[in-house]
Protein backbone atom coordinates (compact mmCIF):
# COMPACT_ATOMS: atom_id res chain seq x y z
CA UNK A 1 0.00 0.00 0.00
CA UNK A 2 1.46 3.41 -0.96
CA UNK A 3 1.53 6.45 1.31
CA UNK A 4 -1.50 8.14 -0.25
CA UNK A 5 -3.61 4.98 0.09
CA UNK A 6 -2.58 4.52 3.71
CA UNK A 7 -3.41 8.14 4.53
CA UNK A 8 -6.76 7.84 2.78
CA UNK A 9 -7.61 4.65 4.68
CA UNK A 10 -6.63 6.24 7.98
CA UNK A 11 -8.75 9.31 7.21
CA UNK A 12 -11.79 7.19 6.28
CA UNK A 13 -11.55 5.12 9.45
CA UNK A 14 -10.83 7.98 11.85
CA UNK A 15 -13.74 8.54 14.26
CA UNK A 16 -15.51 11.85 13.69
CA UNK A 17 -16.16 14.09 16.72
CA UNK A 18 -19.47 13.43 18.47
CA UNK A 19 -19.95 17.17 18.93
CA UNK A 20 -18.73 19.99 16.72
CA UNK A 21 -18.06 23.62 17.51
CA UNK A 22 -15.74 25.67 15.28
CA UNK A 23 -14.99 29.35 15.47
CA UNK A 24 -17.96 31.17 16.98
CA UNK A 25 -20.47 28.58 15.80
CA UNK A 26 -23.14 27.02 18.00
CA UNK A 27 -22.46 23.49 19.22
CA UNK A 28 -23.82 20.67 17.07
CA UNK A 29 -24.33 16.97 17.70
CA UNK A 30 -22.99 14.86 14.84
CA UNK A 31 -25.76 12.59 13.57
CA UNK A 32 -26.27 10.44 10.47
CA UNK A 33 -23.87 10.39 7.57
CA UNK A 34 -25.19 12.02 4.40
CA UNK A 35 -22.45 11.06 2.01
CA UNK A 36 -18.77 10.74 1.24
CA UNK A 37 -16.74 11.80 -1.76
CA UNK A 38 -13.19 12.37 -2.79
CA UNK A 39 -13.04 15.46 -0.61
CA UNK A 40 -14.44 14.67 2.81
CA UNK A 41 -17.47 13.27 4.57
CA UNK A 42 -20.78 15.01 5.19
CA UNK A 43 -22.90 14.51 8.30
CA UNK A 44 -26.07 15.99 9.72
CA UNK A 45 -25.32 18.37 12.56
CA UNK A 46 -28.15 19.09 15.00
CA UNK A 47 -27.87 22.14 17.19
CA UNK A 48 -27.56 21.31 20.89
CA UNK A 49 -29.72 24.25 21.91
CA UNK A 50 -31.57 27.07 20.20
CA UNK A 51 -32.00 27.43 16.49
CA UNK A 52 -35.05 29.00 14.95
CA UNK A 53 -34.81 28.42 11.20
CA UNK A 54 -34.17 25.73 8.61
CA UNK A 55 -31.38 27.59 6.81
CA UNK A 56 -28.82 30.22 7.73
CA UNK A 57 -26.38 30.57 10.64
CA UNK A 58 -29.23 30.14 13.15
CA UNK A 59 -30.50 26.88 11.63
CA UNK A 60 -31.29 24.05 14.03
CA UNK A 61 -29.97 21.49 11.53
CA UNK A 62 -26.92 21.91 9.29
CA UNK A 63 -24.60 19.94 7.05
CA UNK A 64 -21.15 19.29 8.53
CA UNK A 65 -18.42 18.63 5.98
CA UNK A 66 -15.39 17.06 7.66
CA UNK A 67 -12.03 16.47 6.03
CA UNK A 68 -9.25 14.67 7.86
CA UNK A 69 -6.03 16.64 8.22
CA UNK A 70 -4.01 13.73 6.78
CA UNK A 71 -5.90 13.78 3.48
CA UNK A 72 -4.07 14.87 0.35
CA UNK A 73 -6.17 18.03 0.06
CA UNK A 74 -5.04 19.16 3.54
CA UNK A 75 -1.31 18.54 3.30
CA UNK A 76 -0.63 22.30 3.24
CA UNK A 77 -3.33 23.34 5.70
CA UNK A 78 -7.04 24.01 5.20
CA UNK A 79 -8.42 22.38 2.05
CA UNK A 80 -8.50 24.30 -1.23
CA UNK A 81 -12.29 24.09 -1.14
CA UNK A 82 -12.37 26.57 1.75
CA UNK A 83 -10.77 29.26 -0.40
CA UNK A 84 -13.19 28.57 -3.24
CA UNK A 85 -16.27 28.84 -1.01
CA UNK A 86 -14.90 32.06 0.49
CA UNK A 87 -14.36 33.57 -2.97
CA UNK A 88 -17.81 32.46 -4.15
CA UNK A 89 -19.64 33.70 -1.06
CA UNK A 90 -23.11 34.80 -2.14
CA UNK A 91 -22.75 33.32 -5.64
CA UNK A 92 -26.07 32.20 -7.09
CA UNK A 93 -26.68 28.45 -6.76
CA UNK A 94 -23.76 27.82 -4.38
CA UNK A 95 -24.75 26.76 -0.83
CA UNK A 96 -23.79 29.07 2.01
CA UNK A 97 -20.96 28.28 4.41
CA UNK A 98 -21.66 29.82 7.82
CA UNK A 99 -18.74 28.64 9.92
CA UNK A 100 -15.43 26.87 9.38
CA UNK A 101 -12.58 25.77 11.55
CA UNK A 102 -10.32 23.00 12.82
CA UNK A 103 -11.35 20.56 15.54
CA UNK A 104 -9.30 17.55 16.56
CA UNK A 105 -8.04 15.86 13.40
CA UNK A 106 -10.60 17.47 11.09
CA UNK A 107 -11.15 20.60 9.07
CA UNK A 108 -14.87 21.34 9.28
CA UNK A 109 -17.34 23.41 7.22
CA UNK A 110 -20.78 24.24 8.63
CA UNK A 111 -23.18 24.67 5.72
CA UNK A 112 -26.87 24.92 4.93
CA UNK A 113 -28.66 21.60 4.90
CA UNK A 114 -29.95 20.73 1.44
CA UNK A 115 -32.26 18.09 0.01
CA UNK A 116 -31.84 15.20 -2.44
CA UNK A 117 -29.39 15.19 -5.33
CA UNK A 118 -30.53 14.86 -8.93
CA UNK A 119 -29.16 11.31 -8.77
CA UNK A 120 -31.46 10.59 -5.81
CA UNK A 121 -34.45 12.12 -7.59
CA UNK A 122 -33.70 10.17 -10.79
CA UNK A 123 -33.28 6.94 -8.84
CA UNK A 124 -36.45 7.34 -6.79
CA UNK A 125 -38.43 8.20 -9.92
CA UNK A 126 -37.74 4.81 -11.45
CA UNK A 127 -34.50 5.91 -13.12
CA UNK A 128 -36.34 8.20 -15.50
CA UNK A 129 -37.03 11.93 -15.71
CA UNK A 130 -39.48 13.80 -17.90
CA UNK A 131 -38.26 15.96 -20.75
CA UNK A 132 -39.79 18.98 -19.03
CA UNK A 133 -37.87 18.37 -15.81
CA UNK A 134 -34.56 17.80 -17.57
CA UNK A 135 -35.09 20.95 -19.63
CA UNK A 136 -35.67 22.94 -16.43
CA UNK A 137 -32.53 21.40 -14.94
CA UNK A 138 -30.63 22.33 -18.11
CA UNK A 139 -31.45 26.03 -18.10
CA UNK A 140 -30.98 26.47 -14.35
CA UNK A 141 -27.70 24.52 -14.32
CA UNK A 142 -26.40 26.62 -17.21
CA UNK A 143 -27.30 29.73 -15.23
CA UNK A 144 -25.51 28.46 -12.11
CA UNK A 145 -22.41 27.63 -14.16
CA UNK A 146 -22.47 31.09 -15.72
CA UNK A 147 -22.43 32.71 -12.28
CA UNK A 148 -19.65 30.38 -11.13
CA UNK A 149 -17.60 31.06 -14.27
CA UNK A 150 -18.09 34.81 -13.89
CA UNK A 151 -16.20 34.53 -10.58
CA UNK A 152 -13.23 33.02 -12.42
CA UNK A 153 -13.73 29.36 -11.45
CA UNK A 154 -14.67 26.16 -13.23
CA UNK A 155 -16.26 23.41 -11.15
CA UNK A 156 -14.37 20.43 -12.55
CA UNK A 157 -16.81 17.69 -11.49
CA UNK A 158 -20.28 18.43 -12.86
CA UNK A 159 -22.54 15.38 -12.41
CA UNK A 160 -26.01 14.46 -11.05
CA UNK A 161 -24.65 13.75 -7.56
CA UNK A 162 -23.32 17.30 -7.26
CA UNK A 163 -26.59 19.07 -8.06
CA UNK A 164 -28.90 19.16 -5.02
CA UNK A 165 -32.37 20.54 -4.45
CA UNK A 166 -33.34 22.52 -1.36
CA UNK A 167 -34.82 20.87 1.71
CA UNK A 168 -38.22 19.21 1.12
CA UNK A 169 -41.02 21.37 2.49
CA UNK A 170 -38.91 24.53 2.48
CA UNK A 171 -39.22 27.54 0.19
CA UNK A 172 -36.14 26.26 -1.65
CA UNK A 173 -37.34 22.70 -2.27
CA UNK A 174 -37.44 23.34 -6.04
CA UNK A 175 -34.25 25.37 -6.14
CA UNK A 176 -31.09 23.86 -7.62
CA UNK A 177 -27.69 24.06 -5.92
CA UNK A 178 -24.22 23.03 -7.07
CA UNK A 179 -22.00 21.48 -4.38
CA UNK A 180 -18.54 19.93 -3.88
CA UNK A 181 -15.93 22.46 -4.98
CA UNK A 182 -12.93 20.28 -4.17
CA UNK A 183 -11.88 20.10 -7.83
CA UNK A 184 -12.70 23.71 -8.70
CA UNK A 185 -9.91 25.62 -10.41
CA UNK A 186 -9.28 29.08 -11.83
CA UNK A 187 -9.85 29.59 -15.54
CA UNK A 188 -8.55 33.17 -15.55
CA UNK A 189 -5.61 34.94 -13.98
CA UNK A 190 -6.42 36.85 -10.81
CA UNK A 191 -4.84 40.19 -11.70
CA UNK A 192 -4.92 40.36 -15.49
CA UNK A 193 -8.28 38.62 -15.99
CA UNK A 194 -6.65 36.83 -18.92
CA UNK A 195 -7.50 33.19 -19.60
CA UNK A 196 -4.96 30.84 -18.05
CA UNK A 197 -2.54 29.39 -20.56
CA UNK A 198 -3.22 26.05 -22.21
CA UNK A 199 -1.43 23.07 -20.69
CA UNK A 200 -1.74 19.31 -20.90
CA UNK A 201 -0.65 16.56 -18.52
CA UNK A 202 -2.08 13.33 -19.95
CA UNK A 203 -1.52 11.37 -16.74
CA UNK A 204 -3.41 13.93 -14.62
CA UNK A 205 -7.12 13.06 -14.83
CA UNK A 206 -9.49 15.03 -12.60
CA UNK A 207 -13.22 14.45 -12.34
CA UNK A 208 -15.67 11.56 -12.69
CA UNK A 209 -14.99 9.23 -15.61
CA UNK A 210 -18.63 8.85 -16.68
CA UNK A 211 -19.31 12.59 -17.03
CA UNK A 212 -15.86 14.08 -17.66
CA UNK A 213 -15.17 15.93 -20.89
CA UNK A 214 -12.90 14.41 -23.51
CA UNK A 215 -10.44 17.21 -22.74
CA UNK A 216 -10.33 16.14 -19.08
CA UNK A 217 -9.56 12.56 -20.10
CA UNK A 218 -6.65 13.87 -22.17
CA UNK A 219 -5.26 15.83 -19.22
CA UNK A 220 -5.94 19.28 -20.63
CA UNK A 221 -6.37 22.27 -18.34
CA UNK A 222 -9.96 22.70 -17.21
CA UNK A 223 -11.88 25.56 -18.80
CA UNK A 224 -15.50 26.62 -19.08
CA UNK A 225 -16.18 24.28 -22.00
CA UNK A 226 -15.44 21.26 -19.78
CA UNK A 227 -18.15 22.09 -17.22
CA UNK A 228 -20.64 22.51 -20.07
CA UNK A 229 -19.65 19.24 -21.76
CA UNK A 230 -20.04 17.42 -18.43
CA UNK A 231 -23.44 19.06 -18.01
CA UNK A 232 -24.45 17.82 -21.47
CA UNK A 233 -23.60 14.23 -20.47
CA UNK A 234 -25.46 14.73 -17.18
CA UNK A 235 -28.61 15.85 -19.00
CA UNK A 236 -28.54 12.95 -21.45
CA UNK A 237 -28.04 10.51 -18.58
CA UNK A 238 -31.03 11.92 -16.68
CA UNK A 239 -33.15 11.83 -19.82
CA UNK A 240 -32.19 8.40 -21.19
CA UNK A 241 -31.01 6.65 -18.01
CA UNK A 242 -27.71 5.53 -19.50
CA UNK A 243 -24.69 6.76 -21.42
CA UNK A 244 -23.08 4.67 -24.20
CA UNK A 245 -19.76 4.35 -22.36
CA UNK A 246 -21.08 2.86 -19.12
CA UNK A 247 -19.97 -0.62 -18.10
CA UNK A 248 -16.23 -0.52 -18.66
CA UNK A 249 -14.04 -1.95 -15.88
CA UNK A 250 -10.36 -2.35 -15.16
CA UNK A 251 -7.24 -0.22 -15.07
CA UNK A 252 -7.79 1.15 -18.59
CA UNK A 253 -11.41 2.16 -17.95
CA UNK A 254 -10.69 5.87 -18.43
CA UNK A 255 -8.99 5.24 -21.77
CA UNK A 256 -11.85 3.07 -23.05
CA UNK A 257 -14.49 5.57 -21.93
CA UNK A 258 -12.60 8.43 -23.57
CA UNK A 259 -12.27 6.45 -26.80
CA UNK A 260 -16.02 5.73 -26.77
CA UNK A 261 -16.89 9.38 -26.13
CA UNK A 262 -14.72 10.44 -29.06
CA UNK A 263 -16.41 7.87 -31.30
CA UNK A 264 -19.97 8.85 -30.29
CA UNK A 265 -21.46 11.63 -32.39
CA UNK A 266 -24.05 14.04 -30.91
CA UNK A 267 -26.69 12.40 -33.10
CA UNK A 268 -25.85 8.95 -31.71
CA UNK A 269 -25.65 10.19 -28.13
CA UNK A 270 -28.96 12.04 -28.36
CA UNK A 271 -30.87 9.43 -30.36
CA UNK A 272 -34.61 9.73 -29.52
CA UNK A 273 -33.98 12.90 -27.47
CA UNK A 274 -35.67 16.20 -28.38
CA UNK A 275 -33.57 18.25 -30.80
CA UNK A 276 -32.47 20.93 -28.29
CA UNK A 277 -30.36 18.39 -26.41
CA UNK A 278 -28.49 17.40 -29.56
CA UNK A 279 -27.86 21.05 -30.44
CA UNK A 280 -26.54 21.70 -26.94
CA UNK A 281 -24.15 18.73 -27.17
CA UNK A 282 -22.95 19.91 -30.59
CA UNK A 283 -22.27 23.42 -29.36
CA UNK A 284 -20.42 22.61 -26.15
CA UNK A 285 -18.27 19.81 -27.60
CA UNK A 286 -17.18 22.18 -30.37
CA UNK A 287 -15.98 24.98 -28.08
CA UNK A 288 -12.38 26.15 -28.09
CA UNK A 289 -10.25 26.11 -24.94
CA UNK A 290 -10.61 29.82 -24.15
CA UNK A 291 -13.94 30.47 -25.88
CA UNK A 292 -16.52 32.63 -24.11
CA UNK A 293 -19.66 30.47 -23.71
CA UNK A 294 -22.89 31.95 -25.03
CA UNK A 295 -24.96 31.02 -21.98
CA UNK A 296 -28.00 32.95 -23.18
CA UNK A 297 -28.04 31.05 -26.45
CA UNK A 298 -27.65 27.72 -24.64
CA UNK A 299 -30.61 28.56 -22.40
CA UNK A 300 -32.76 29.67 -25.34
CA UNK A 301 -32.35 26.23 -26.92
CA UNK A 302 -34.68 24.77 -24.29
CA UNK A 303 -37.39 27.49 -24.36
CA UNK A 304 -39.82 25.33 -26.29
CA UNK A 305 -39.57 22.47 -23.79
CA UNK A 306 -40.38 24.46 -20.65
CA UNK A 307 -43.99 24.71 -19.53
CA UNK A 308 -45.87 27.30 -17.49
CA UNK A 309 -44.42 28.34 -14.09
CA UNK A 310 -47.05 26.51 -12.05
CA UNK A 311 -46.02 23.13 -13.46
CA UNK A 312 -42.25 23.56 -13.32
CA UNK A 313 -40.59 20.90 -11.12
CA UNK A 314 -37.44 23.05 -10.85
CA UNK A 315 -37.30 26.80 -10.28
CA UNK A 316 -35.51 28.58 -13.12
CA UNK A 317 -35.01 31.98 -11.49
CA UNK A 318 -31.39 32.22 -12.58
CA UNK A 319 -32.16 31.27 -16.16
CA UNK A 320 -34.86 33.94 -16.37
CA UNK A 321 -32.39 36.56 -15.14
CA UNK A 322 -29.91 35.52 -17.82
CA UNK A 323 -32.64 36.01 -20.40
CA UNK A 324 -33.64 39.42 -19.06
CA UNK A 325 -30.06 40.62 -18.86
CA UNK A 326 -28.89 39.61 -22.30
CA UNK A 327 -32.00 39.08 -24.35
CA UNK A 328 -32.84 35.65 -25.65
CA UNK A 329 -31.52 34.60 -29.02
CA UNK A 330 -34.01 32.72 -31.15
CA UNK A 331 -32.57 29.44 -32.26
CA UNK A 332 -33.97 27.34 -35.08
CA UNK A 333 -34.63 23.91 -33.58
CA UNK A 334 -35.59 22.11 -36.79
CA UNK A 335 -34.25 18.58 -36.84
CA UNK A 336 -32.58 19.08 -40.21
CA UNK A 337 -30.72 22.23 -39.22
CA UNK A 338 -27.01 21.93 -39.93
CA UNK A 339 -24.59 23.44 -37.40
CA UNK A 340 -22.49 26.27 -38.73
CA UNK A 341 -19.31 24.89 -37.18
CA UNK A 342 -17.66 21.56 -37.55
CA UNK A 343 -18.78 19.34 -34.68
CA UNK A 344 -17.50 16.12 -33.20
CA UNK A 345 -18.50 13.58 -35.80
CA UNK A 346 -18.07 10.38 -33.83
CA UNK A 347 -15.07 9.33 -35.90
CA UNK A 348 -11.63 9.45 -34.29
CA UNK A 349 -9.73 12.51 -35.49
CA UNK A 350 -6.04 13.26 -35.26
CA UNK A 351 -6.50 16.43 -33.24
CA UNK A 352 -8.12 14.41 -30.44
CA UNK A 353 -5.35 11.85 -30.05
CA UNK A 354 -2.57 12.08 -27.47
CA UNK A 355 0.04 9.33 -27.18
CA UNK A 356 1.65 9.32 -23.77
CA UNK A 357 3.37 6.86 -21.46
CA UNK A 358 2.95 7.60 -17.76
CA UNK A 359 5.40 4.94 -16.60
CA UNK A 360 7.96 5.78 -14.01
CA UNK A 361 11.62 5.66 -15.19
CA UNK A 362 12.38 2.07 -16.07
CA UNK A 363 15.34 -0.18 -16.71
CA UNK A 364 15.86 -0.81 -20.39
CA UNK A 365 18.56 -2.02 -22.81
CA UNK A 366 18.83 -2.62 -26.52
CA UNK A 367 20.94 -4.84 -28.79
CA UNK A 368 21.46 -4.45 -32.54
CA UNK A 369 23.35 -6.25 -35.33
CA UNK A 370 22.76 -9.48 -33.43
CA UNK A 371 23.41 -12.66 -35.42
CA UNK A 372 21.31 -15.80 -35.07
CA UNK A 373 24.06 -17.52 -33.09
CA UNK A 374 24.29 -14.74 -30.47
CA UNK A 375 20.56 -14.10 -30.07
CA UNK A 376 20.02 -16.59 -27.23
CA UNK A 377 22.98 -15.19 -25.26
CA UNK A 378 21.56 -11.64 -25.22
CA UNK A 379 18.03 -12.75 -24.38
CA UNK A 380 19.17 -15.05 -21.59
CA UNK A 381 21.32 -12.33 -20.00
CA UNK A 382 18.40 -9.88 -20.10
CA UNK A 383 16.05 -12.46 -18.62
CA UNK A 384 18.43 -13.02 -15.69
CA UNK A 385 18.28 -9.26 -15.05
CA UNK A 386 14.47 -9.21 -14.99
CA UNK A 387 14.05 -7.83 -18.51
CA UNK A 388 11.56 -8.95 -21.14
CA UNK A 389 11.57 -8.41 -24.90
CA UNK A 390 9.26 -5.54 -25.81
CA UNK A 391 10.21 -5.01 -29.45
CA UNK A 392 12.16 -6.77 -32.23
CA UNK A 393 13.29 -5.73 -35.71
CA UNK A 394 15.53 -7.06 -38.46
CA UNK A 395 17.95 -5.53 -40.97
CA UNK A 396 20.38 -7.29 -43.31
CA UNK A 397 19.54 -10.64 -41.67
CA UNK A 398 20.59 -9.39 -38.23
CA UNK A 399 18.31 -8.71 -35.29
CA UNK A 400 17.62 -5.74 -33.04
CA UNK A 401 16.03 -6.20 -29.60
CA UNK A 402 14.62 -3.87 -26.99
CA UNK A 403 14.30 -5.37 -23.52
CA UNK A 404 12.91 -3.60 -20.47
CA UNK A 405 11.54 -4.16 -16.97
CA UNK A 406 8.30 -2.26 -17.49
CA UNK A 407 6.38 -4.56 -19.81
CA UNK A 408 4.20 -6.14 -17.14
CA UNK A 409 4.96 -9.62 -18.49
CA UNK A 410 5.59 -12.47 -16.07
CA UNK A 411 6.67 -15.14 -18.55
CA UNK A 412 8.00 -15.13 -22.11
CA UNK A 413 9.07 -17.57 -24.84
CA UNK A 414 10.53 -16.97 -28.29
CA UNK A 415 11.18 -18.92 -31.48
CA UNK A 416 13.81 -18.25 -34.14
CA UNK A 417 12.55 -20.08 -37.22
CA UNK A 418 14.08 -20.50 -40.70
CA UNK A 419 10.60 -19.84 -42.16
CA UNK A 420 8.37 -16.82 -41.71
CA UNK A 421 6.14 -17.66 -38.76
CA UNK A 422 6.33 -21.16 -37.38
CA UNK A 423 2.58 -21.80 -37.24
CA UNK A 424 2.66 -25.05 -35.27
CA UNK A 425 4.87 -23.55 -32.56
CA UNK A 426 2.64 -20.48 -32.28
CA UNK A 427 -0.50 -22.59 -31.90
CA UNK A 428 1.22 -24.74 -29.29
CA UNK A 429 2.04 -21.62 -27.22
CA UNK A 430 -1.50 -20.32 -27.58
CA UNK A 431 -2.67 -23.49 -25.86
CA UNK A 432 -0.41 -22.49 -22.94
CA UNK A 433 -1.96 -18.98 -22.83
CA UNK A 434 1.00 -17.22 -24.40
CA UNK A 435 0.22 -14.48 -26.93
CA UNK A 436 2.29 -12.81 -29.62
CA UNK A 437 3.79 -9.56 -28.32
CA UNK A 438 6.56 -8.96 -30.88
CA UNK A 439 7.68 -10.39 -34.20
CA UNK A 440 9.96 -9.58 -37.13
CA UNK A 441 11.04 -11.18 -40.39
CA UNK A 442 14.51 -11.17 -41.98
CA UNK A 443 15.44 -10.79 -45.64
CA UNK A 444 16.36 -14.48 -45.87
CA UNK A 445 12.84 -15.55 -44.87
CA UNK A 446 13.57 -16.41 -41.24
CA UNK A 447 11.47 -14.99 -38.43
CA UNK A 448 11.65 -14.19 -34.72
CA UNK A 449 8.40 -14.52 -32.78
CA UNK A 450 8.07 -13.49 -29.12
CA UNK A 451 5.08 -14.65 -27.08
CA UNK A 452 4.29 -13.53 -23.53
CA UNK A 453 1.73 -13.78 -20.77
CA UNK A 454 1.00 -11.92 -17.60
CA UNK A 455 -0.10 -8.48 -18.79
Amino acid sequence: MDGDSADRLAAENAPVPERVQVGNSPEYVTERKLGQGGFGQVYVGRRVSGGSSRIGPDAYEVALKLEHQSSKACQYGPPHEWHVYQTLKGCYGIPSVHYKGHQGDFYILVMDMLGPSLWDVWNSAGKAMSTHMVACIAVEAISILEKLHSKGFVHGDVKPENFLLGQPGSVDEKKLFLIDLGLASKWKEGTSNQHVGYNQKPDNFRGTIRYASVHAHLGRNGSRRDDLESLAYTLIFLLKGRLPWQGYQGDNKSFLVCKNKMATSPAMLCCLCPAPFKHFVEMVTNMKYDEEPNYSKFISLFDGLIEEPASRPIRIDGALKVGQKRGRMLVNLEDDEQPKKKVRSGSPASQWISVYCARKPMKQRYHYNVSDSRLHQHIEKGSQDGLYISCVASSANCWALIMDAGTGFRSQVYELSPVFLHKDWIMEQWEKNYYITALAGANNGSSLVVMSKGL
